[in-house]
């Protein structure tokens, strides 16, 4: 099996690594009720998508 002439250098090795990082979510502002969502999902408050109703949602009974 093939083998490298050379290792690479700590430098190249951590340029390597440093993309590998959590990014944070790209949220959206729902155009029904204005609640923070994903964007191209639902929205699990009302269940509107692009401005139609997309999901029915339950109501829970409060008592």
């Amino acid at each position: 099996m093939a083998q490298p002439k050379r290792r690479w250098s700590k430098e190249r090795t951590h340029l390597k690594r440093s993309t590998w990082k959590l990014e944070e979510k790209t949220l959206s502002t729902c155009s029904n009720c204005g609640e923070a969502i994903l964007s191209h999902k639902a929205c699990p408050s009302c269940g509107y998508y692009n401005k139609k109703q997309a999901v029915v949602v339950k109501q829970e009974e409060t008592k």
